[in-house]
């Protein structure tokens, strides 16, 4: 074999005999050095390397490129790069990749192959096939031949040929750049290209000019610029046509729309090959005569969500229809009512209602994508019209027939038979009419036909279902296998039927009485001038209006309370929470580390490489023994074996890298290790946390049980495995004491030997206890303490030491022993000196030698025994650390659930880790740290005191490193200080800490893989006494100065590696950050790119992606895709890849094209993308190879293309706000995918430790999308994507990444308000519109409710809320409520009191919260963290968020305006000022909460209802405590937000924003910026959005028209006129304003004087006519009260009408007023807001009651003693 690899020439190998030169450049790789295989590299130990590095050079018998020197160095991927004008460095890229893919696949082969040397077939093919499968299926799709033409013969030409295919398809996939968003259109080029690939291996030759046939393209760059970049340019001018954006979705081509146009056959007609320029695909055509858009048209209206998820609402609709007709019987049970044949009938008009929404659905459909149709596809028109005919058609069918029903019966006077026969034509048409649906309904039941129907591409199937939906490419065959089907179902069965009862008989049938009462009421005295005559019909609307609104949203409530149910089932049946705490770790701890061998070591392989059944059961069955310890599963690991050194290395490792994040202390790691065996100890020697005490309660047996015999004693002490392994371990290790330091040869050492082995014999024949007394142990136990104490101290007395040897020495010989013996007996038998020189008194004088201080590995043991010796305590509280307990625990935990065995590390799948990152923080500044606010609090004070005990364990190690003075830290230890505080925030450098952790595990899983049994017991033996080296510095322990100068990084298991575990682990792993704006910063001098190039330093398997300006002058610039490394041997940072970009890498949205541009230099089969906010964990990288197995086991039908990991929210310490940022979201990423991903099988792809099959997603589109806008969310659109196109999402609970938060209230909202947005932005979208069309009914129910829904029906609350109030307020001024209560159906009326529905909506979305908790934490402790959230107005924020999501979600379907909103990640610890607060939440919180405000009030004034004040109560509790949360909590969780004096500067500042005039300024300096900036939204918006919002604000109006008739003024009169009247004085006060604001303008300045005139002349004029009024009217002072909440909202209506119609006032002069009369508003709602926040703020107590509710009692203790100090400081 070895001969084998040697007969290649090296890459550049010619220059190996040239004549001696200086010494080369060395050639710069990134994993492994392919241009010299005969390099010192580990990965080149692999003969399959050298296999695939070998295929690659069989270019012997190819015809040669003309024009170009061939060099013998050159591979297949040169010689395709030459003929078809690749890259060069694209080129090599994708040699490394398909190297390192082919090496790592044939590794996996099993069995194994018989000469690894050589390619395999099967390999190649398998490859081939899956990253050309969705090429295959597209040509089929378009009745295309594939241009693959490989034979079934396995031969080297046939092996060759297949690598040119897939080497190609990767050539042009690595340059594409941004069209890798369109993977069809990459389809289209790779279909030519492969088709000139052909005619080049066939020899054809060209028939223009008569030579071998040549591509179309070649050159130098020839592929970028003459086919890339046209299609690129294209793009970007569509994107610059959509003016950032802001243009409608229906003027512009998005990604979606390029690629779409390769779903059909006219890009063959229209493109052709070589590529005709003058396409009108591309932008160089105009507009009017270029293609538009293709295969969907996004139109912003609220209908979408209608037209997307249509089935859902017919449903809602029909039932609402249908419960109403049986409900208005009022029978008792609804079953009752529908044995009456006209109730039955009646139902019949369901279909009406049917045909009709199918009408509304096809006017929808025309309405929205009419501008599809154009000359090439004129069939799309002909298809919307006839559906719009045709259900058009059933519709007048169902009305003539049901009226032909009616007629008969009436002419009849009874059901007759002629009746009945109607009824029956009827039916039958209905039949017709739901065929289709009786089909889907089998073909539900059948779900592999479906599947197998979508799936084939003949024409014939295209003509049958021509009809239903247009055909697509993606969206077929995406039914699910009959066990998934019917899980669902089932749940969804039963939600339904939850739901409708639930509705019909405490939602539809209570109000059928109100209503009939309302619409029965004769006389109702209006208080107003009523427009409808007499009848009831408004309130009749307004009483149902609520009602409805709660019927169409409660199914998102039913939804929440049975996927906690199912999703704690499942998490109980997964063995989730089963080990809660470190205490239950404990009791399980023996049985850790079988669990552990078998979880996380492979097996040996046998040679039959499926998993059997036999073998499959095996596995179950061993996993039940290790999980409850059935059957000595453990069987008592003696440290003889190695699995134990095996668990003990592990088990160690994982404690170090504790030790390493501070998260535990020296001693702590001393009590938590598993020590290796040494001091001839017999037993495995547990960590110290299980053994103390143990020996105590031994001894205690003893003396109880002196008199038994041997066994009974044994038999009790063996019966806890810890007492046994205690009570030897005691034992052996006084032996090996005593003899140690009693000295070699001296008389002393034979008597303790002779003593000892006479113990022995006892114990062998079993008399132990009849041949000594055992009341004696106690004394010699304390006499040992004192010894080893003894020994421990730096100072030792030896006096002391022989005084106790001799007492010990008295205690055995004479007390002890039962049977007294004489001093010659005891000379006898060797226990006394032989000379009687040696005088008793002198034993041991002058026998005793303690180690020296430097044998640091002595001194560590005797530590662990005097720990087991003397330790009374049950160490509960070890690890201290919060963080540290959940961790232990949750691994405990993990391992006793079900995952895949892990393969050796050579048999795993290889992966790579992306993370984009702009320009965050990679470490903080020491000016970071130090900066203190105005509270004098720093960002580092703040740390020190919300993690203390990590502080401490951090200058704990500081000093053991050799730090002298606590002071030193910022000069000497700067760097490490700076580290420890970034990896406590959401820094780069956390991130790249917790990834390299895979790395760390991959290079000890290669160690433990190929270590023999002898290193591995060699090597614990040589780390513990080197780890007892580094770390003995305690302060009674005689640390060496040595020590100090071992350095922290060296330790642990990579002290044994052999050298070749990096190469192991490079093969599998590697970490790609796509640091964007890398280059710039370099540039700028930027100490971000310092801090970067030091991650790259000390990571060896980190890779930073940027994109490279290059500036040619003349403004051009050539921008580069480049991936650098730091090279250790050269010391500095290298560049490895430089491949060109067709332009500017940002088209579409940034972070994925960030990812994207980056994806070229991941390697492996899967990518993990983590974000910049992620952590990881040690011990959690080593479960990473058995997560990567899911790949190879089918879910359901299919095997997994996501694998979802959950996550571990770290953020929640910080505040009281991150804590319930954290609940809300730890719920959602746990209980709510677990879900999500089984039974429901919708479980997309939301946050970010996904993996990814890395070769499916590739050629598919990516791991996102990146249209502008509409894809703001842009990893969800992946998830959609992997749906639609036929892959398996699945979730997986045994792996945790770390992921953090927005910790402050502007972070959360601005991060809610960039979600809601986003899925304002998805309801727009062809994904959401194709998954609710393709999905069967029950999925889709599915995916709206946990996705769209769950934002629709959090702003259908809130509209919920408007319309009740507005419907009450309505009753109350117009008088109906007096009426009724007058009348006798008062009973009636107050059922719709109990309009609770905001709290049972707040309610049940906690409820996942706190059943996840009570799964993972225990019942009482979720119901004491819930009863503390609640303490700390958790639903005050719950609430507050509520509207945020609302408002924003709202907003963009209306008008749009979703945009990234960079959240900051830091620590929140400085108060937001009250302008910054007004700013964020005006528009979507505080005027929204004061026009509730400001309804409830004008209700409790002239309410009949309100009267009594219980009821009041009652009926608007709910709705007060909506206005409260949101007008308060921007100030309840704002830091120091009830501090008098900032309060009073906060007032100030807000003064001067309002009244601030100047140019050019910004939104946070002037209102008027800011307020242009609100109304963006309406510049942007269509005119249906102009006119919706005109009409909503209308309803101001109504406040003025109802209160005006109440006033005294009008004296009761209901007459038109008064509400005419009332507008003069709205006219008379904006005549005043304008009046003073002319004379402010002309006189304030000058003529000062006139201007006081001016005003005075208006007050007196104001006051003689208020004077006149009351004297001469019913006009009373109350109603100048009255009126002002009349007349204000409708001031408030006209400004924001006018805001509309902005545009044409702009340019006249009613403008100024309107921006003059807005400033007022503002100032008003300014005070509105403030006025609760002073109040507070003035009284005492509430500010240090804010910051313990807001932070932890630590950091509000702290930063009281901190604002003493301050304030010394400035006295």
């Amino acid at each position: 074999m070895n001969l084998r690899q040697r007969q290649y020439p090296t890459r550049g190998g010619d220059g190996l005999h040239a004549p001696p030169a200086p010494p080369p450049m060395p050639v710069i790789y990134n994993i492994i050095p392919i241009h010299d295989l005969l390099a010192e590299h580990p990965s080149l130990r692999y003969p399959e390397v050298r296999a695939a590095a070998a295929a690659l050079r069989d270019v012997t018998d190819l015809r040669k490129p003309p024009f170009v020197a061939w060099g013998s160095h050159m591979d297949l991927l040169d010689w395709l790069g030459i003929f078809f004008g690749f890259q060069n460095d694209n080129v090599r890229n994708q040699r490394e990749h398909m190297v390192l893919h082919l090496a790592n696949a044939q590794m996996r082969l099993q069995p194994p192959p018989a000469s690894p040397g050589v390619l395999e077939t099967s390999v190649l093919r398998r490859f081939r096939r899956k990253l050309l499968r969705n090429y295959a299926s597209w040509c089929s799709f378009l009745g295309r031949k594939s241009q693959i033409s490989v034979s079934s013969r396995r031969d080297q030409k046939n092996l060759r040929r297949e690598l040119l295919y897939v080497s190609l398809y990767l050539l042009i996939w690595g340059e594409s750049a941004n069209l890798r968003f369109a993977p069809e259109c990459i389809c289209y080029i790779y279909h030519h290209m492969a088709m000139e690939l052909n005619y080049v291996l066939d020899d054809k030759i060209d028939e223009n000019t008569g030579r071998p046939f040549l591509p179309s393209n070649s050159g130098d760059c020839a592929f970028l610029k003459c086919v890339v970049m046209p299609i690129y340019q294209t793009i970007k001018t569509e994107v610059e046509s959509s003016r950032n954006g802001t243009a409608p979705h229906s003027a512009w081509r998005n990604y979606d729309d390029i690629n779409e146009y390769f779903w059909s056959n006219r890009c063959f007609k229209s493109l052709k090959w070589p590529i005709d320029y003058g396409s009108n695909f591309f932008a160089t055509v105009s507009k009017g005569k270029r293609v538009g858009k293709t295969g969907f048209v996004e139109q912003r209206t609220f209908w979408n969500i209608f037209r997307s998820f249509d089935k859902l609402w017919v449903m809602l609709i029909l039932f609402l229809q249908a419960a109403a007709i049986v409900a208005w019987t009022r029978t008792d049970y609804p079953w009752q009512a529908l044995d009456s044949r006209d109730i039955q009938v009646e139902l019949l008009t369901v279909f009406i209602t049917w045909g009709g929404l199918r009408f509304l659905q096809s006017l929808l459909d025309a309405g929205t994508q009419y501008s599809l149709v154009s000359r090439e596809t004129m069939l799309l028109g002909v298809r919307m019209v006839l559906k719009s005919v045709v259900a058009l058609t059933w519709t007048v069918v169902f009305g003539v027939l049901y009226g032909r029903i009616w007629s008969q019966k009436n002419a009849d006077g009874r059901w007759s038979y002629e009746a009945n026969q109607r009824i029956i034509a009827f039916l039958k048409a209905v039949l017709v009419f739901i065929i289709p649906e009786l089909l889907s309904i089998v073909l539900f039941v059948l779900p592999w036909i479906r599947n197998w129907i979508e799936e084939l591409d003949w024409p014939i199937v295209y003509m049958l279902t021509w009809w239903f939906h247009s055909r697509i490419f993606v969206g077929r065959a995406l039914r699910e296998g009959l066990v998934n089907n019917f899980k669902y179902t089932v749940f969804w069965i039963l939600v339904l039927l939850s739901k409708f009862s639930f509705s019909y008989f405490l939602q539809i049938k209570p109000l059928v009485a109100p209503t009939k009462a309302l619409l029965n009421m004769k006389k109702v005295d209006y208080n107003w001038h009523e427009f409808f005559g007499s009848t009831n019909r408004v309130s009749v609307v307004l009483l149902w209006v609520p009602v409805i609104l709660i019927y169409l949203m409660d199914l998102q409530i039913w939804y929440s309370i049975f996927s906690s149910i199912v999703g704690a089932v499942i998490g109980l049946f997964s063995h989730l929470g089963e080990i809660r705490n470190i205490g239950q770790l404990r009791l399980r701890f023996q049985f850790f580390a079988s669990a552990m061998q078998f979880n996380l070591m492979p097996e040996e392989q046998l040679l039959s490489p499926k998993a059997t059944l036999v073998k499959k059961l095996r596995d179950a069955i061993r996993r039940l023994k290790l999980r409850y310890g059935l059957g000595l599963a453990y069987n008592k690991i003696e440290s003889s074996q190695v699995e134990a050194t095996r668990f003990a290395l592990l088990w160690n490792e994982i404690m170090l890298t504790f030790r390493e994040e501070d998260l535990i202390s020296d001693r702590e790691l001393e009590l938590l290790e598993l020590q290796p065996n040494c001091w001839d100890i017999r037993v495995i020697r547990w960590p110290c946390i299980l053994l103390c005490n143990e020996l105590l309660l031994a001894l205690s047996q003893a003396t109880e049980l002196a008199d038994a015999p041997d066994r009974w004693l044994w038999l009790k002490i063996c019966k806890n495995e810890y007492t046994r392994c205690a009570v030897i371990e005691a034992y052996d290790s006084i032996k090996y004491l005593l003899l140690a330091i009693v000295k070699y040869g001296t008389e002393e050492n034979a008597i303790v030997t002779t003593f000892f082995t006479e113990i022995e014999n006892y114990m062998q024949i079993g008399k132990f206890t009849e041949a000594y007394r055992m009341t004696v142990l106690p004394k010699m136990h304390a006499n040992l303490i004192s010894l080893v104490e003894l020994m421990m101290k730096p100072e030792k007395d030896l006096s002391k030491a022989v005084n106790i040897l001799q007492a010990l020495y008295e205690l055995s010989v004479r007390e002890f022993p039962r049977v007294k013996r004489s001093i010659s007996q005891l000379r006898q038998e060797g226990l006394a000196p032989r000379s009687s020189a040696t005088d008793e008194g002198l034993l041991f004088e002058n026998a005793v030698k303690f180690p020296g201080a430097e044998d640091a590995f002595f001194y560590r043991q005797l530590r662990r025994l005097h720990t087991i010796l003397s330790s009374r305590d049950s160490m509960h509280n070890v690890p201290v650390n919060i963080e540290a307990r959940r961790r232990i625990a949750f691994f405990g935990n993990s391992l006793f659930m079900n995952m895949p065995r892990a393969p050796y590390v050579e048999k795993m799948l290889a992966f790579s880790v992306l993370t984009p990152y702009y320009d965050e923080e990679v470490v903080f500044s020491k000016e970071m740290l130090r900066k203190e606010n105005e509270d004098g609090v720093s960002i580092l004070f703040y740390l020190q005191k919300i993690y203390a005990d990590e502080w401490n364990n951090f200058m704990e190690r500081m000093r053991r490193e050799g730090m002298e003075d606590d002071d030193d830290i910022w000069s000497k230890k700067a760097r490490d200080l700076r580290l420890w505080a970034s990896y406590r925030g959401q820094t780069l450098s956390r991130t790249v800490r917790g990834m390299m952790y895979y790395y760390r595990a991959l290079k000890m899983f290669a160690f433990l893989d190929s270590a023999s049994e002898m290193d591995i017991r060699m090597g614990s033996q040589e780390l513990a006494s080197h780890g007892s080296l580094s770390r003995n510095s305690y302060s009674d322990g005689p640390g060496p100065a040595s020590s100090k100068t071992l350095p922290s990084a060296e330790s642990g298991v990579s002290l044994l590696f052999k050298g070749h575990e990096c190469g192991s682990a490079l093969m599998k792993f590697t970490y790609v950050v796509t640091c964007q704006v890398y280059g710039q910063q370099k540039a700028k001098g930027d100490s971000r790119a310092e801090e970067i190039l030091y991650l790259l330093k000390n990571n060896e398997a980190l890779r930073v992606a940027y994109v490279d300006e290059v500036h040619l002058g003349r403004d051009e610039v050539e921008y580069y895709s480049v991936l650098v490394k730091y090279d250790q041997q050269m010391q500095r940072e290298v560049e490895i890849y430089r491949i060109r970009l067709p332009g500017p890498l940002k088209l579409g949205e940034g972070k994925p094209e960030n990812q994207n541009h980056a994806i070229i230099f991941t390697r492996g089969d899967a990518v993990q993308t983590i974000d910049m906010n992620q952590d990881n964990y040690f011990e959690e990288a080593l479960k990473m190879r058995n997560l990567l197995e899911e790949f190879n086991n089918y879910y359901g039908i299919r095997k997994p293309t996501i694998l979802g990991v959950r996550e571990n929210i770290f953020s929640g310490s910080v505040s009281s706000l991150a804590s319930f940022m954290s609940a809300q979201e730890t719920s959602f990423v746990t209980l709510g995918q677990r879900v999500l991903a089984n039974p429901l099988k919708v479980r997309m792809h939301y946050g970010h430790p996904d993996v990814f099959d890395r070769f499916w997603f590739l050629p598919r589109g990516g791991i996102s999308k990146a249209s502008k806008v509409i894809n703001i969310s842009e990893d969800i659109f992946a998830g959609f994507n992997c749906t639609l196109r036929g892959g398996n999402v699945t979730h997986h609970e045994y792996i945790q990444v770390a992921k953090g938060k927005d910790v402050g209230l502007n972070q959360v909202s601005m991060f809610e308000a960039k979600v809601a947005s986003g899925n304002g932005e998805q309801a727009l979208s062809r994904d959401v519109y194709r998954l609710g069309h393709r999905l069967d009914f029950f999925r889709m129910l599915s995916f709206f409710y946990t996705s769209l829904g769950h934002y629709f029906n959090s702003l259908m609350v809130i509209i919920t809320v408007y319309t009740f109030l507005w419907g009450r307020l309505y009753l109350a001024l117009s008088g109906v409520e007096k009426a009724v209560k007058n009348s006798t159906n008062n009973k009636a009326l107050s059922t719709l009191l109990n309009q609770q529905f905001l709290v049972q909506f707040g309610l049940f979305t906690a409820l996942p919260m706190i059943v996840e908790n009570s799964l993972e934490l225990g019942f009482l402790p979720a119901v004491w963290d819930f009863l503390t959230m609640q303490l700390q107005l958790a639903s005050l924020f719950y609430t507050f968020s509520l509207g945020t999501r609302a408002h924003f979600f709202g907003r963009t379907i209306l008008h749009g305006g979703a945009k990234y909103r960079a959240t900051g990640r830091g620590f929140v610890v400085q108060h937001k000022s009250f302008s910054e607060n007004y700013r964020l939440y005006s528009r979507s919180h505080f005027v929204k909460a004061i026009e509730l405000g400001v309804i409830l009030i004008v209700y409790a004034f002239h309410s009949p209802v309100a009267e009594d004040t219980f009821v009041y109560i009652a009926m608007s509790i709910t709705s007060w405590f909506l206005v409260v949360s949101w007008i308060m909590s921007p100030f309840v969780f704002n830091p120091s937000g009830f501090d008098w004096l900032k309060t009073v500067y906060d007032f100030d500042d807000f003064i001067d924003w309002i009244w601030f005039r100047g140019v050019f300024t910004k939104a946070d300096q002037s209102w008027e910026t800011w307020w242009y900036e609100e109304q963006d939204h309406l510049r942007t918006t269509g005119l249906w959005g102009k006119l919706l919002e005109i009409i909503l604000d209308l309803r101001f109006f109504f406040f003025q028209y109802g209160i005006v008739y109440q006033l005294g003024i009008a004296g009761g009169s209901t007459s038109i006129v008064v509400y005419l009247l009332s507008w003069i004085v709205m006219v008379v006060v904006v005549a005043i304003y304008i009046t003073i604001a002319y004379a402010q303008n002309k006189y304030a300045a000058k003529d000062h004087i006139y201007y006081r005139l001016v005003q005075l002349l208006v007050i007196v004029l104001v006051v003689l006519v208020i004077v006149l009024l009351l004297e001469f009217t019913k006009f009373d002072f109350f109603d100048l009260v009255t009126s002002l909440l009349a007349f204000i909202p409708t001031g408030w209506g006209m400004i924001l009408i006018a805001q509309v119609l902005r545009p044409f006032l702009q340019s006249t002069l009613v403008w100024d007023t309107v921006v003059s009369l807005a400033r007022l508003y503002e100032l008003l709602f300014g005070v509105i807001v403030m006025a609760p926040m002073a109040l507070l703020s003035w009284l005492p107590g509430f500010q240090s009651m804010q910051t313990r509710i807001l932070f932890n009692q630590a950091f509000s203790r702290g930063l009281q003693i901190s604002r003493i100090l301050t304030g010394k400081k400035s006295n």
